[in-house]
Formats: C-alpha cells, sequence, structure tokens
C-alpha cells in the first residue's frame, strides 16, 4: 500500500480513505481489467472487417495481454474472488468467446488457448526462434474448424 500510494503521489494513510486494505484495491484492478478486457472483446463482434471474429478475437486478448502484462497476471492469474465482482460481470467479459464458438466448451477451451499462450509469451518461455504468429494461426485455424 505504501509503494501504491508513492506512484499516486499521496500519503499512504488516505488510500484507506478509500480501500480498506490490499484486497480491495486488488478487487478493484481486477473489475477494471475485466471490464476492458470484455469491451475490447466485444467490440470484435461488431467490427470484424475482413478478418474472421475468431481470429480477431485472438489478436484483440493477446494484444491486451502483451500491452498490460502485470494487470492482465492479476486479472487472469491466481485465485479469483469472484464475490468481490459484480454480478454477471465474468460472464459477460467471457461472452465473445461464446459467441465466436457457438459452444460452451469450445469457448472455454479456446480462450485456455489464448490464455496460456499469453503467460507462456510473457514469461518467455518460448524456445528462441519460435514463430507465435504462426502458433497463434495455427491454433485459430484448429479452433476455427471445430467451431464449423
Amino acid at each position: 500500500m505504501r509503494r501504491l500510494a508513492e506512484e499516486l503521489h499521496i500519503q499512504a494513510p488516505s488510500l484507506y480513505k478509500h480501500f480498506s486494505g490490499k484486497a480491495d484495491v486488488e478487487s478493484v484492478l481486477i473489475e477494471d481489467a475485466l471490464f476492458a478486457i470484455g469491451d475490447a472483446t466485444h467490440a470484435v463482434l461488431h467490427d470484424i472487417g475482413q478478418e474472421t471474429a475468431l481470429r480477431r478475437l485472438l489478436d484483440v486478448y493477446h494484444c491486451y495481454g502483451l500491452s498490460h502484462p502485470n494487470l492482465y497476471r492479476l486479472a487472469a492469474s491466481g485465485h479469483l474472488d469472484r464475490g468481490r465482482l459484480p454480478e454477471g460481470l465474468e460472464e459477460w467479459a467471457g461472452n465473445p468467446w461464446f459467441v465466436v464458438t457457438g459452444d460452451p466448451w469450445l469457448a472455454q477451451a479456446l480462450w485456455s488457448f489464448a490464455h496460456g499462450m499469453v503467460l507462456l509469451e510473457l514469461d518467455q518461455r518460448y524456445p528462441p526462434g519460435s514463430d507465435l504468429s504462426r502458433t497463434w494461426a495455427a491454433g485459430a485455424a484448429a479452433f476455427e474448424l471445430a467451431a464449423r
């Protein structure tokens, strides 16, 4: 909390006027991240263009994860206290995955693929010389085939 207060250029006790502790701050950040991811992925459904919705969904999710690595990790990794989130937020944020696949299990598998790829890339776990754009394309092609 002290470090956060320093970043915000306020005194640490001032944070406690707004948050009861670290868990409250984390919950607000997770909520904001889920809204941001949801907004970005829902936009794909309305603005597909020449790319397929599934590939565009993967691109948008990938871009968000890489451009907000710490927030992404906080929102998408570790234990999630769903009781601290607004009711329906998680389902709303995940809805585009269902829309592009038409199947709840395939949607969950697609998100799992995307999430794993983002985390592995953030952690630099792919071997040197890996062509991740081809890996993303292969995954997208497999899921497009499964969704047909």
